[in-house]
């Protein structure tokens, strides 16, 4: 039986230098602060909601497109440094996808700003009919500033893989 769940509200990302990832979520990837940032230190409250005793935090929330983004930076306690080469075969959330209306250019862009791409995008995926619509998607994994996996993805409609953004239409629920 269903818990009822009606979508994702936020996915949560943790990084090592908050300040290093809102230039990466806010500047590079284009997406926009909500609401206020938040710290804590000695709160048993967050502490059982994070399973993590005398943790102290500093976190924002950014909105890109249709999802939020949660991006803390742990005080304490530290992390470990991450493995820069770690799997997305590893088990765990391993990447989240953004939807960009040009990958070539996306990919430049993110090359420029010394962002690591695992490949260049294969366009032989995207295809135009005869009335010059496109059909099919593009798509790469990358790695943020802290080595995260994301992916960008250019997409058309496509029976595999759902717009989330059309041009002339904006922001679309995918049905």
């Amino acid at each position: 039986m269903s818990i009822g769940a009606r979508g994702i509200q936020h996915i949560g990302v943790s990084v090592p230098d908050l300040d290093k990832a809102r230039t990466f979520y806010l500047d590079l990837l284009g997406a926009v602060e909500v609401g206020p940032p938040l710290e804590w230190r000695d709160n048993p409250f967050i502490d059982d909601v994070v399973g993590l005793k005398g943790s102290a935090a500093r976190q924002f929330m950014c909105k890109l497109g249709n999802a939020c983004i949660e991006v803390f930076e742990y005080l304490a306690p530290r992390s470990e440094p991450q493995d820069p080469d770690r799997g997305v075969n590893r088990y765990g959330y391993t990447h989240f996808a953004v939807q960009v209306e040009d990958i070539q250019s996306c990919y430049q862009r993110l090359l420029d700003a010394g962002i690591r791409v695992h490949t260049p995008p294969a366009m032989a995926g995207i295809t135009t009919d005869a009335a010059g619509r496109k059909h099919g998607y593009a798509a790469t994994y990358c790695r943020d500033f802290f080595d995260n996996v994301f992916e960008i993805m250019e997409i058309y409609d496509d029976e595999q893989i759902l717009p989330v953004w059309r041009q002339d239409e904006g922001v679309i629920v995918p049905a």
